[in-house]
């Protein structure tokens, strides 16, 4: 009978403490009385601790959420597990930016030790960006639909509004009159160059190889003509990005209307910072690129009101009273037919409009 050779497991060479920090979920184990006792690297990640910092003390001082330490205190009481998603988890450690957690908290028996608690942390935000972008999307989509024939149905009786304004025009043998002829021709005129630009791009992107910063440099020196003199305009660009094929002409007006908006949320004084990050591996609108591009703009301003947040990328939706509401929906639909996608925070002080582009390389 042949024996086999004694070959060591494919696993003999790591220990669970290896596997554990090899996992994207974060995962904490914490003693009966809340304290930690083994923290995964995603979960000194997610929480902003170090576990040589946090062995041995209450979990609650690395962290504070609105009911997660009522269900620690249920589960070890009851001895049940529970799930909650999309938990609001703040780290205590400087900056406190909240984390959005599906949190799974599992009793487990630790022998002479007692009660233990098993919890894995696991990165919402991810999932809810996808969905986000998917609805946006959608939305954007249907609106464009929309538009499009609004913008046919109002053509037709403009260009007959045209065309009987300058029949009369010629009729008329009074100066005087024909001054009103002109008005009506003019406005017809405005009317359908507006009707226009609600739909966008006449032409899908023309790419040639572009420099992203030139692009950029361009899109500035525009805006420091146009700022007052108390308005900064600022850069602050990433030298690894690398040039891409794009339509130069296109995202010059995107990125400028992006950064237009943010030069009239200032007002007299302020700064306006035009910043270009490389990312890889990046995924946008549900598709994972392997060399993208984010393109920001930056205003110290009052931020977007609440009302228009939901809405703001839409058509027709502005806070200015002269403002139209076309800017930021046609450097959406540009940025769409490049396959990115422009999203936004805002808060007073710092408002941040970011074009996600996926760059196309050339080998």
């Amino acid at each position: 009978m042949r024996l086999e050779p004694n070959l060591p497991s494919p696993l003999s060479h790591f220990d669970s403490a290896d596997l554990l920090d090899a996992l994207s979920t974060g995962i904490v184990v914490l003693d009966a009385q809340l304290c930690t006792v083994y923290a995964n690297v995603a979960a000194q990640d997610l929480l902003d601790f170090s576990l040589n910092q946090g062995r041995g003390r209450p979990f609650g001082d690395f962290c504070e959420s609105n009911g997660l330490g009522a269900l620690l205190a249920r589960s070890l009481e009851t001895g049940e597990g529970f799930a909650e998603r999309e938990l609001a988890v703040t780290p205590k450690a400087a900056p406190r930016e909240p984390r959005i957690l599906d949190v799974t908290i599992t009793p487990t028996e630790g022998g002479v030790t007692g009660t233990h608690l098993l919890l894995e942390l696991a990165d919402a935000a991810h999932r809810q960006r996808i969905s986000r972008e998917s609805d946006l999307r959608a939305h954007f989509d249907s609106n464009r639909m929309m538009l499009r024939q609004l913008a046919h149905e109002i053509k037709n009786p403009l260009g007959g509004l045209r065309g009987a304004a300058q029949l009369l025009d010629r009729e008329l043998l009074d100066a005087s009159l024909k001054e009103y002829t002109g008005v009506i021709i003019n406005e017809a005129d405005r009317l359908t160059a507006l009707v226009d630009s609600m739909n966008g791009p006449k032409r899908p992107p023309r790419k040639t190889l572009v420099n992203v910063h030139e692009l950029c440099e361009h899109v500035r020196h525009l805006l420091r003509a146009e700022a007052p003199a108390a308005v900064a305009i600022e850069r602050d660009y990433d030298p690894s990005l690398p040039s891409a094929l794009l339509d130069r002409d296109q995202l010059v007006q995107a990125l400028l209307n992006v950064a237009r908006n943010a030069l009239q949320a200032v007002g007299a004084r302020g700064a306006v910072t035009l910043r270009t990050r490389a990312l890889s591996n990046a995924t946008i609108a549900g598709r994972k690129h392997r060399v993208a591009a984010s393109l920001q703009v930056q205003d110290d301003g009052p931020g977007v009101p609440e009302e228009l947040r939901a809405s703001i990328f839409y058509p027709l939706v502005t806070g200015r009273t002269s403002g139209t509401g076309l800017g930021l929906a046609v450097a959406q639909d540009i940025v769409m037919r490049h396959g990115g996608l422009i999203e936004f925070s805002s808060e007073p002080g710092c408002t941040v409009f970011t074009l996600q582009l996926p760059l196309e390389v050339p080998p």
